[in-house]
């Protein structure tokens, strides 16, 4: 197989790219007008970097048997333009996952939150035992080497499903196109506000996932989403549908246990929402036939995956978590899971509003009440990044409104991490919430300097 990506640095596309190059008979090529870190050395390291960054359509020919398009790369592409005028196959990345995995018994999760912690515990728990899938995953975890394992070989293939568009060409969600025979979803609240508008064309791509799926499947879902648990109470889909919620659990002010049949667990992630992640993970595991006792064996080990409550920097009077929390349950959920976590030692959360969805002054309301708990609230955004996205002006009085009384709002990085580092407690516990880059501030540098 000749396959090449377009827009080959993406996230997504560069770990399919290296999963699928290390497939014996497949070669692969690729081009985009810009790669950054960590795809970069990543693809050199391979011998898949680019020569140079920009479209070139002589690099598409007759020979190739693919040509995989990211949604960083728009429908005048000239290497698009070039496949297309040859009348090779284009695929987007989901759609050549599900081709390559055709043959394998395919789960996705899905969901607003908790898809990436919970396919992760799934992953972790399926190694423990030896008993590793192939797999996609969106962020790092734990003793994996790669977020993409596509060997081919394995009865199991296991992905976290985005309801995100597919690709320029694609408006389908990324999970409908998975076909999954078990499928779970963790929760729908509403997101993406420039794919969907409004709150039932949003519902509407979940209930577009069920009816996606391989007839005689099983989904699983989140039946304390009210919103979820109705939606799926009116689907007529011809799956298996199996509730589950939140396990019995306590938690004594510093630590987390999971009460299970096999007696108290504890836990190595905090917070609720991650007892209900694991929850879900646990009946996914069933289905792919580990046992209820080695499943507990096994997630008592799990660390968490990358930018999900993790911790950069840890000492006897400060800690520094990094979370990549962006939409309002995901924020409440994870302020909820900080601010109960940690005895009297004084708790810290700040909030980059980065995506079009949280820059949007129609979406902000949903943020109302999100960073209850912390004893010292902080919200940024960049004014440029809202004119970069074309939104209207946001200014910090309708940021402070739509959070709710005494929330800070900055509008400079440095200025906010000079704000800490002058004014921060000898003991403190600081959350860091974003899914951007905080204009440029290197708080994986930064923490061990702060604690």
């Amino acid at each position: 197989m000749n396959v090449h990506f377009i827009a080959i640095g993406g996230s997504a596309m560069h770990s399919l790219a290296l999963a699928l190059a290390g497939r014996p008979g497949t070669t692969v090529t690729g081009s985009d007008d810009a790669i950054f870190e960590p795809s970069r050395s990543r693809l050199a390291a391979a011998g898949l970097l680019p020569a140079e960054e920009g479209w070139f359509p002589e690099r598409i020919h007759p020979a190739l048997d693919a040509v995989v398009l990211g949604m960083h790369a728009r429908s005048d592409n000239p290497e698009l333009l070039k496949a297309q005028e040859l009348g090779l196959p284009v695929y987007s990345y989901p759609e050549y996952v599900q081709k390559a995995c055709e043959g394998q018994t395919r789960v996705v999760v899905g969901g607003s939150h908790g898809k990436t912690t919970t396919t992760s515990m799934l992953l972790h728990v399926l190694k423990y035992w030896d008993r590793l899938p192939d797999y996609l995953v969106g962020a790092q975890v734990p003793g994996l080497k790669e977020s993409v394992r596509l060997k081919g070989s394995d009865e199991w293939a296991v992905f976290e499903g985005d309801e995100y568009l597919a690709s320029p060409l694609d408006p389908r969600p990324k999970f409908h196109l998975y076909k999954a025979h078990v499928g779970l979803i963790t929760g729908m609240a509403w997101d993406h506000v420039n794919v969907f508008p409004t709150q039932d064309s949003y519902a509407d791509a979940f209930k577009g996932f069920l009816e996606s799926m391989e007839p005689g499947g099983t989904l699983l879902y989140f039946e304390e989403d009210a919103e979820l648990a109705a939606l799926v109470a009116a689907d007529a889909s011809p799956v298996r549908k199996i509730p589950y919620r939140t396990p019995e659990h306590r938690h004594d002010g510093t630590q987390w246990y999971w009460i299970t049949p096999m007696g108290e667990l504890p836990m190595s992630v905090m917070g609720r929402h991650n007892l209900a992640n694991a929850e879900g993970a646990r009946w996914l595991a069933q289905e792919m036939g580990i046992q209820e006792a080695d499943f507990y064996e096994a997630i008592a080990s799990f660390q968490g995956a990358q930018r999900r409550l993790e911790p950069l920097a840890d000492s006897t009077r400060r800690a520094v978590y990094l979370d990549f929390a962006h939409a309002p349950s995901k924020v409440a959920a994870t302020t909820a899971a900080f601010s109960e976590s940690f005895g009297s030692r004084p708790v810290w959360g700040l909030l980059e509003l980065h995506t079009f969805s949280s820059l949007n002054p129609e979406f902000l309301p949903g943020y109302a009440g999100s960073l209850n708990g912390l004893g010292r609230a902080m919200v940024l955004f960049d004014p440029a990044a809202v004119a970069h996205k074309k939104l209207p002006p946001l200014s910090p009085d309708a940021v402070r409104a739509a959070f709710g009384p005494g929330v800070e709002v900055f509008t400079s990085s440095e200025e906010l991490r000079e704000t800490l580092e002058r004014e921060a407690p000898e003991q403190l516990n600081l959350l860091i919430m974003s899914s951007g880059n905080l204009g440029g501030w290197d708080v994986r540098s930064w923490a061990p300097q702060f604690v």
